[in-house]
């Protein structure tokens, strides 16, 4: 029986938040949080998607709900439950969204009936437990299917969009176009960039919310120096003779966790020692993350003699692990076949990790200590919603090399918080950025810095939620 799945929320207080925005910031946090608790009394704020786990929606949301929770709001978090023919399908709008043909499948009548059955199935279970004045956010194209019977039950649906293309072409109007009947009876509809609004919807419905971070998840806390090491050494991606007690991070409900499960890593020899210098990508198996790229301009920039004795690590999560993106383990074994074909100087240097999601808090604890300990932090996307991966490499101080598309392109101004690559199939210009950053430390330690700051003033979790509570205000009256 398909089924919808429900994720805890536990509450957390925003109060963390203090020592990082100030107490100034904090009043003002408080005072909308509690309009927002009392305007939404007695009503429960919902939250639909895809997946639990693996990607940055499901990151976020596990960040920003919490909060929600603690400031005394009901929030719940439904996971909808899809088939290989339905994921194939919203995957396919994935790609047309981005303006990519994905595999060039249609998004005609036949796959509009799969992907709406799918969503039926689950409707009544819905409608069970969603009740009028409810308040629902539907996430991404896998949940719009759900508007009409929601609007018809006296709820309010907002739709989140995240991902996007900067132009416009066959393929966005043949995804938008799919999801114009859906759209049309939403309450609101958010995205993550002004260039992301489509022409086809009422544009005063349309809200510009960018994607956060949660500063203080196991994916973005502080770790010194002897945990970091040790947490990439149980991880099985460096090599050395730290102490596996130390693997330690704190978990969201503010117990100890510990590391103790090894990434399964493809390599020709032995993990990079802790002192070689490393550059790392960490994103799902997704081809228009562009994995291969980077390999080959990595492989480029060794056989060419640049590259010192530095390492590459590209990481992302169990392709077994990820239920709505069929394409990662294709993509994967792509990837792998090109790594099997290099040189073996160039091979010896590339590592391929799939990091273990049994206990998503100790994966994000090993993407975590992975950026901390990398000395060049790299996200070459051809196409790119809005690029959390970059925000947190960014709070991490990292030196970073980017794709200049999508959201990355509003997060980094190119020669202060990072470098971005004009065109990201210029496999040289990514190639001689690597080399840069890696012969200059000091300018790659001032991007750096630059980049927390940037990442401190715009893109942490308590602006998300007030922008949340403004569209609130506006859309379910003051």
């Amino acid at each position: 029986m398909t089924r919808l799945h429900e994720v805890p929320v536990a509450p957390v207080s925003i109060e963390r938040f203090t020592s990082i925005v100030g107490t100034a910031a904090m009043d003002h946090a408080r005072q909308r949080a509690e309009w927002a608790r009392q305007r939404l009394r007695g009503r429960t704020f919902w939250h639909v998607n895809s997946t639990s786990q693996g990607g940055g929606v499901a990151e976020m949301l596990q960040a920003l709900l919490p909060y929600v929770r603690g400031a005394g709001i009901d929030t719940r978090w439904l996971i909808i439950e899809g088939s290989a023919d339905f994921f194939r399908i919203t995957k396919r709008l994935h790609h047309a969204l981005h303006g990519s043909p994905g595999d060039g499948s249609p998004l005609g009548p036949a796959e509009r009936e799969t992907y709406e059955a799918r969503l039926r199935a689950q409707r009544g279970q819905l409608l069970d437990q969603v009740k009028a004045g409810d308040v629902v956010l539907l996430h991404d194209p896998q949940t719009a299917g759900f508007v009409g019977p929601l609007v018809d039950a006296g709820a309010m649906v907002i739709w989140r969009c995240h991902v996007g293309s900067d132009d416009t072409n066959e393929e966005t109007r043949l995804g938008w176009a799919f999801l114009a009947p859906y759209l049309n009876r939403m309450a609101a509809l958010v995205f993550s960039r002004e260039a992301y609004i489509p022409g086809t919807v009422d544009r005063s419905r349309a809200v510009v919310i960018a994607p956060s971070i949660d500063a203080f998840s196991a994916k973005n806390q502080a770790l010194d120096a002897p945990v970091t090491r040790a947490i990439l050494e149980v991880a099985n991606l460096t090599k050395g003779e730290a102490s596996p007690a130390q693997a330690r991070f704190r978990r969201d409900d503010g117990s100890e966790g510990h590391v103790g499960r090894p990434a399964v890593v493809v390599r020709s020899g032995d993990a990079p020692p802790w002192g070689a210098p490393l550059l790392t990508q960490v994103s799902r198996w997704d081809p228009l993350k562009d994995h291969l790229g980077v390999m080959r301009a990595f492989a480029s920039l060794v056989d060419e003699g640049g590259a010192r004795d530095a390492h590459l690590v590209l990481a992302g999560p169990d392709v077994a692990a990820v239920a709505d993106d069929p394409e990662g383990a294709g993509t994967y074994a792509d990837l792998l076949s090109a790594w099997e074909g290099l040189p073996d100087e160039s091979r010896g240097r590339i590592h391929l990790a799939n990091l273990p999601m049994a206990d998503a808090e100790e994966n994000a604890a090993i993407v975590n200590a992975l950026q901390r300990h990398a000395s060049v932090v790299v996200q070459k996307s051809l196409q790119e919603g809005f690029g959390l991966t970059v925000t947190e490499a960014m709070w991490k101080a990292r030196p970073i090399i980017a794709s200049a598309v999508g959201g990355i392109r509003d997060q980094i101004v190119d020669g202060e918080h990072g470098i971005l690559l004009d065109d990201p199939a210029d496999l040289g210009a990514a190639a001689r950025a690597m080399r840069r950053l890696l012969d200059d430390r000091e300018m790659a330690r001032g991007l750096g810095f630059a980049a927390r700051d940037r990442v401190q003033e715009r893109y942490l979790g308590i602006r998300h939620l007030l922008q949340y509570v403004e569209l609130l205000e506006r859309r379910d009256g003051g």
